[in-house]
């Protein structure tokens, strides 16, 4: 039998982050939707508009 721990409320972690790097979260998150909704479309025999190249930039 293993060992029983008692458990631990839970805890709020608070980070900072830049505008930035707000903004290319939001970028990249809407391009994946764009990338979901092709797949899906594909998924059901539709032919969507092909999604233009976006260049990501590595992070810093």
């Amino acid at each position: 039998m293993g060992t029983v721990h008692t458990a631990m409320p839970p805890q709020t972690l608070y980070v900072t982050i830049r505008r930035d790097e707000l903004r290319q979260l939001k970028d990249e998150r809407d391009q994946l939707k764009q990338e979901l909704a092709q797949l899906r479309a594909m998924t059901l025999g539709a032919q969507p508009k092909p999604l233009p190249v976006v260049q990501r930039h590595p992070h810093a």
